[in-house]
């Protein structure tokens, strides 16, 4: 008996280590895109405004699309702070969990959508300028197909957890 306490004991800790981690990574990461919302981004824009003077105009709409971009991350970041509260907790297959999830699905589409509309802008607009936009046009690439694997990830999560939420309260009727 002693030792399936202890047994218990350790893993609970153990659980709570590796959320705690995920955690701490989390907000490692949204303290970092902050900080690039807030300093790189207007500096990058300025910079460029100051480059190209022609289309200076179109500063605030870049600042605009990458805040919008930037609160769907941050929602999303926020929602998997959440689920990891609810797995310490013991509260992991609940409806707020799938809610989490499927937030998290949602925010990567949205992500997705934006930097597909992104890059489409880009080409549009450097259409018959000679200008090289290959660095660009990939890192978007990259970019929605890593937020692509984000909301099929979520997905799959947010359905199996659905399934498991109802096995349960199925469970619990029946007893």
């Amino acid at each position: 008996m002693h030792l399936q306490i202890h047994t218990f004991m350790i893993k609970v800790l153990i659980n709570r280590g590796s959320t705690l981690f995920l955690k701490f990574a989390i907000s490692l990461i949204a303290i970092l895109a902050l900080a690039i919302c807030i300093f790189v981004l207007p500096d990058m824009a300025a910079r460029d405004a100051a480059a190209h003077p022609d289309l200076a105009y179109q500063r605030y709409p870049f600042l605009a699309y990458a805040y919008a971009l930037c609160i769907a991350f941050f929602v999303a970041l926020y929602q998997a702070f959440k689920l990891l509260t609810y797995i310490d907790a013991n509260k992991a297959f609940s409806e707020s969990a799938v809610r989490a999830l499927r937030v998290i699905k949602y925010c990567a589409i949205i992500i997705s959508a934006l930097i597909v509309a992104g890059v489409i802008t880009v080409m549009v607009m450097s259409a018959g300028k000679g200008e090289d936009i290959t660095g660009i046009v990939m890192m978007g690439l990259i970019l929605t197909f890593i937020s692509g694997i984000g909301a099929t990830l979520a997905a799959v999560l947010q359905k199996n957890l659905q399934k498991a939420v109802e096995l349960k309260s199925e469970n619990e009727l029946t007893v």
